[in-house]
């Protein structure tokens, strides 16, 4: 069956204003979505990641360019992703559009290319 990330982008400062009350209610959300397709086998992987921007790398040796991370312009940043398993980008967009997420910020849904799997004959 096809992997799949969901990539979770959101503005950093989204949950600056919450109180710690409303930001455990948020976490409670993501628990219960996450462990509903943990138990139902659908997610395979998936991490938090640090609010910082990280850094981008451009080009090789002498010619390496090191940044902010791709959205420093924007204050966008790449929060965390969860890897599923989906028949296919129908399934995993259904999935994703239940995830607690989406009332801050966006989810990217990108097919993971099997590169190790044999070529079919």
């Amino acid at each position: 069956m096809p992997r799949y990330m969901l990539l979770l982008h959101d503005d950093p400062t989204a949950f600056t204003t919450m109180s710690p009350d409303e930001i455990q209610q948020v976490i409670d959300k993501y628990v219960s979505w996450s462990s509903r397709l943990r138990a139902a086998g659908v997610i395979v992987g998936g991490e938090k990641l640090t609010p910082e921007a990280g850094r981008l790398v451009r080009g090789r040796g002498r010619d390496r360019r090191v940044t902010d991370g791709p959205y420093s312009e924007t204050k966008e940043m790449l929060g965390g992703y969860f890897t599923i398993v989906a028949d296919g980008y129908e399934q995993a967009v259904d999935l994703a559009s239940d995830c607690p997420h989406l009332e801050y910020g966006t989810i990217e849904v990108r097919q993971i290319e099997e590169l190790n799997r044999p070529a079919s004959s």
